[in-house]
């Protein structure tokens, strides 16, 4: 296969230059591009059918934080269809494109960090001149749900790399890091392998998702490393009306191999689950440092049927809580009813959460508890094994219990037990350590 360089398009890496140009020429289909050692600053790029994008060691794709250069895009945005920034690396309607190589793309977060801080804690409408035009793209954007992005004010931040509507695409040995928003989001894509991808945003940073694959199918994740700044590895299918009635699931996704740092959670499920989630497979892991380990959240208004899900052979170590299955997950609504305690009418944006096996996965450390799972009342968590697993708490934890995970209108507790509400559950072989009692058994509850 012969590349031919990204020089020989007019790009230049002496620092000062804008290279859209050149990787757009490039990158429109059909060659096989080389990016050299150095550090080429450009706008977004996007990428067509039939390439390859080889970023040798030393080379670096630097995106320039100018939010004017990020023109409107219809993509999906913290699970709803609508115009956002574009990403900074985009690939589109496009089949059989490679991203390959040892080289780094840098999305600049910092400015893009410090602005969103500022918005979410003291903005509540459209301000700026691309916000404004957003909100203009986006009647009706006041009601639609978000997870705390910044919707309300439509600073819709740029994913670093994005993959939307594609077919046979594959991500291999790239480094992604500082990205505005969610990092590498592929969507509505088909017979995606990501592999041997570093991923790195600084913990504090909002937002920045590590991995997530959104109404997707057929997606293998292995030999990768992440470390964020929100979830780690997260598998998502749109939020609630506009979910549902997209009604694209993810389907068939295996993750191995992986290892997540620092992160809200290793391997995560959710929240956005309105087009269904289902034959997920995490196996092979570790979770050094997350927040949680294996996390699945979702609440009433979501919608979605969650089920098929393995998780197997995972090692999770000095997390809040190693297993956290939530479905009054608050983020994004103060509706006082999504967090009842009552038997509420089962209606179509009902979540549900079934078949899901825990075998051989083994945590140390926990700094809340040993576990958190809770279901709803009139859909409760069904057909839940846990099986040949330990669960231990660290000898001093150093987190409140109510810190397992970010949960709404549940009574307070005093156990670090392993909470169970609203579960129909086998759990057999499993060691727990650090609590006089496995359980704290809650209302709605079958163990065997």
């Amino acid at each position: 296969m012969e590349f031919v360089s990204i020089l020989e398009f007019g790009a230049s890496c002496d620092d000062k230059a804008d290279n859209s140009k050149a990787f757009c020429e490039a990158l429109s289909g059909g060659r096989n591009i080389v990016v050299p050692k150095g550090v080429y600053k450009t706008g977004p790029i996007t990428i067509k059918s039939n390439t390859n994008l080889l970023l040798e060691e030393g080379a670096v794709i630097s995106f320039i934080d100018d939010e004017n250069l990020y023109e409107p895009t219809y993509t999906r945005w913290e699970g709803v269809n609508c115009y956002a920034m574009h990403p900074c690396l985009l690939i589109e309607d496009a089949e059989n494109v490679t991203v390959s190589g040892p080289g780094v793309f840098d999305g600049n977060g910092r400015p893009w960090w410090d602005i969103a801080f500022v918005k979410r804690a003291e903005q509540e409408k459209p301000e700026s001149e691309i916000e404004k035009k957003l909100a203009a793209l986006n009647p009706g954007y006041e009601n639609q749900p978000g997870g705390g992005g910044g919707r309300q004010c439509q600073y819709l931040r740029p994913a670093l790399f994005q993959i939307l509507r594609s077919k046979n695409v594959v991500v291999d040995g790239i480094r992604l890091q500082n990205s505005p928003f969610w990092t590498l989001h592929p969507i509505y894509t088909e017979n995606l392998t990501i592999r041997n991808v570093s991923i790195k945003n600084p913990y504090e940073s909002p937002n920045t998702d590590g991995i997530d694959i959104d109404s997707c199918k057929n997606v293998l994740i292995e030999n990768c490393t992440v470390d964020v700044g929100d979830d780690g590895i997260a598998i998502k299918s749109g939020s609630g009306e506009d979910g549902i009635k997209t009604g694209i699931p993810t389907d068939n996704v295996l993750v191995k191999n992986c290892k997540v740092l620092s992160a809200h959670g290793g391997i995560v499920i959710g929240s956005e689950t309105a087009g269904g989630i289902k034959n997920i497979s995490a196996i092979d892991s570790s979770f050094i440092g997350t927040d949680r380990g294996i996390r699945i959240k979702t609440r009433r208004g979501r919608g979605g049927a969650i089920e098929n899900l393995s998780f197997k052979n995972l090692e999770i170590v000095d997390n809040i809580c190693p297993i956290a299955i939530n479905m009054y997950y608050r983020c994004g609504s103060d509706d006082p009813m999504l967090y009842s305690l009552e038997k509420l009418e089962v209606k179509g944006d009902t979540p549900s959460i079934k078949n899901v096996e825990i075998t051989n996965c083994h945590a140390k450390g926990s700094k809340a508890t040993n576990g958190f799972i809770v279901g709803l009342p009139e859909m409760p968590i069904d057909n839940l094994k846990i099986t040949s697993c330990s669960l231990s708490l660290a000898d001093k934890p150093t987190e409140a219990i109510e810190n397992s995970e970010m949960y709404n209108g549940l009574p307070k507790i005093e156990s670090r037990a392993v909470r169970l509400r609203n579960v129909n559950a086998e759990i057999k072989d499993v060691v727990f350590s650090g609590t006089e009692e496995a359980f704290l058994i809650e209302d709605g509850c079958t163990i065997r």
